[in-house]
């Protein structure tokens, strides 16, 4: 792993990490060792063949884990890939509770990586499923009161109109959900997805450092 390959977005991130920092720096070395190119997106360390994303390294409580964003299409003959829920229709996750497991999985971890190389330079795409979005029934009140919001709603893209629903429909009081869409309703109106800061972009893209106010 040359320095020429280090991206410096990346070291930094490392320099932060309390809770997997031994696994991150190893699975870094696997993944630079595919001949990948190093990036930082979505506040993670992102690794890319001609600017199109393969794998990505992230980390929660209970597990830290490689992402393949096109995992759907991998064979995983280990059986080892999960889906993180049933939402997730492309991605798919190796995951890892110690540096051990990292160490003694090398050679699979490489050859699934290998594996979704292959499938970048293919041109495979996973055929995502067109889920039919439906309209919780506080929200279809506020559509009635207010057709503007119904307009600019339905103006969003399907990823944020399924975000916005998945938010409302969480709670199950109804109070709850209709203060979450009351909360929301500036934020539709000017074109913002639920994640979407006042700078445009999402909080969880790569050029927005998460330092901008959200609507409130």
């Amino acid at each position: 792993m040359s320095n020429s390959k280090l991206n410096p977005k990346v070291d930094d991130f490392l320099s932060e990490e309390k809770n997997w920092k031994e696994e991150f720096v190893k699975l870094r070395e696997i993944v630079l060792g595919c001949e990948l190119t190093e990036d930082f997106k979505w506040m993670h360390p992102c690794y890319t063949l001609n600017g199109k994303n393969i794998v990505l390294i992230h980390g929660f409580k209970d597990y830290c884990a490689l992402l393949f964003h096109k995992g759907a299409l991998l064979k995983d003959s280990e059986k080892i890939l999960i889906q993180q829920t049933e939402n997730v229709q492309s991605a798919r996750q190796i995951r890892f509770t110690t540096l051990q497991e990292i160490v003694e999985m090398e050679s699979t971890i490489k050859a699934y990586i290998q594996e979704a190389i292959e499938v970048e330079k293919a041109g495979l795409e996973v055929k995502v499923e067109k889920k039919e979005i439906i309209i919780p029934e506080e929200l279809q009140t506020k559509f009635d009161e207010l057709p503007a919001l119904k307009t600019a709603f339905e103006a969003l893209t399907p990823g944020r109109q399924r975000a916005y629903i998945l938010h409302f429909t969480q709670p199950k009081q109804a109070k709850t959900r209709e203060s979450r869409i009351m909360k929301s309703i500036e934020r539709i109106l000017i074109g913002k997805g639920l994640n979407d800061c006042i700078c445009g972009l999402s909080k969880r893209m790569p050029n927005c450092d998460g330092s901008h106010k959200n609507i409130q």
